[in-house]
């Protein structure tokens, strides 16, 4: 692992107007920048079936954008906003959602220092009942606050975020969500609620796409990675070795382990996040290899896929996983991982990848970067200098190693 990366080197110009901040009408009509051995092109997304390598098996991240924010206002008119991150108790994403009359969620409070004390309220008419909505902070930690819900109406916490959440946007676009965000900052694949950023990769294809790239011959699998608000965050410390990477969750069957396996050396991701799911199946097949299982209680740590000895292959460490989860008779695992892939990282399960354009001074640009070397600059002067359009609802890259 290099130690002495800065991320003041994974900096570039990005004008306010190159930031997408509505999505293309057509999902698929999207421009399409490709990148393989230094050399770079442009397409529209439609056409990706092209370019992709021969029978390589495209795995997309199926996890649902849940309408995390809530906004509430005191009766001095000061506005509260509760983005909901992550559930506390109950902890798991589907009993949380699933939860009648209260559940606690760790959030990130906007506008904290007008909220002192005492529950905020949302009142609500529903079947021409009036209901109401209250939050109550149990504990503060370091940036996220402990909130307690409750409500008096026979919702669980799930329908009551699709009734009075907004979807959480990203901040960088600079506007209220609008109704055209519900559905479009959405994947047409998405299944499981727990994510607070979309795997915007995905953003990209319509069900007709997918169904002409599995004609052609690319079938597709999927992983569940919720996707939290870390995903907004800069690299703040110069040092790169010295951010901390957040927690995400992680859900995968022994079928896509199979399925990973059948087709190595052909692996295709849809987004960063998937990325980060597969790679993280590669320590959980080296946990096995060393100690026997994969403890996935535990979360894969920031700095341990770097761990892995270069003598073993991604083959081998699917094998043991797909090995482990077989003679347990376990048809999935949930897990976590807070990895952080940078240059200098041996990537064992992904090939290509299919990415949006990050913001300078991500870690995702820095995945990028460890995916394709320098060439990174190249491809994002290419697609500056030639109208690509930038972040979450932004243009596509595919990158081929």
């Amino acid at each position: 692992m290099k130690q002495n990366i800065c991320i003041s080197d994974y900096d570039y110009p990005l004008p306010e107007e190159r930031i997408a901040k509505f999505p293309l009408e057509r999902r698929e009509q999207s421009k399409l920048l490709l990148c393989r051995d230094g050399r770079v092109s442009e397409d529209r997304f439609f056409e990706v079936g092209k370019y992709l390598p021969e029978g390589s098996l495209l795995v997309f991240n199926n996890t649902k954008v849940i309408r995390a924010r809530l906004v509430f206002y005191k009766e001095t008119g000061a506005r509260i906003e509760i983005f909901c991150l992550e559930p506390h108790d109950p902890a798991d994403y589907e009993r949380a959602f699933a939860a009648k009359e209260s559940s606690e969620w760790s959030c990130i409070v906007g506008n904290l220092k007008k909220w002192k004390d005492g529950p905020l309220h949302i009142d609500f008419e529903l079947s021409a009942c009036s209901c109401r909505l209250s939050a109550e902070k149990v504990s503060a930690g370091e940036k996220e606050q402990i909130v307690r819900f409750r409500w008096d109406v026979d919702l669980s916490f799930g329908q009551l975020l699709e009734t009075l959440g907004r979807i959480p946007i990203p901040p960088y676009l600079r506007r209220e969500s609008e109704e055209l965000d519900n559905s479009r900052y959405q994947t047409v694949y998405s299944k499981f609620e727990g994510s607070v950023a979309a795997p915007t990769a995905g953003l990209h294809f319509t069900p007709e796409l997918i169904e002409s790239l599995r004609r052609a011959g690319h079938p597709t699998d999927e992983v569940t990675l919720h996707v939290g608000a870390g995903t907004f965050l800069p690299v703040k410390t110069d040092r790169v070795i010295d951010h901390r990477m957040h927690t995400e969750h992680f859900e995968f069957s022994v079928s896509t382990i199979r399925n990973l396996i059948a087709y190595d050396g052909r692996v295709t991701a849809v987004g960063t996040t998937s990325v980060r799911t597969l790679e993280s199946l590669a320590a959980l097949g080296y946990r096995i290899v060393r100690d026997g299982e994969p403890d996935p209680e535990r979360v894969v740590g920031q700095w341990e896929i770097y761990d892995i000895p270069d003598g073993l292959d991604g083959r081998e460490l699917l094998a043991a996983l797909a090995d482990y989860m077989e003679r347990e008779r376990l048809q999935k695992i949930k897990t976590s991982t807070r990895i952080m892939i940078m240059p200098g990282y041996r990537f064992r399960v992904v090939n290509s990848l299919i990415t949006n354009f990050h913001q300078p001074k991500s870690t995702l640009l820095l995945l990028v970067s460890a995916f394709i070397g320098e060439d990174w600059r190249r491809a994002y002067r290419y697609a500056l200098d030639n109208g690509f359009r930038f972040l979450s609802y932004g243009d596509s890259s595919l990158l081929i190693r």
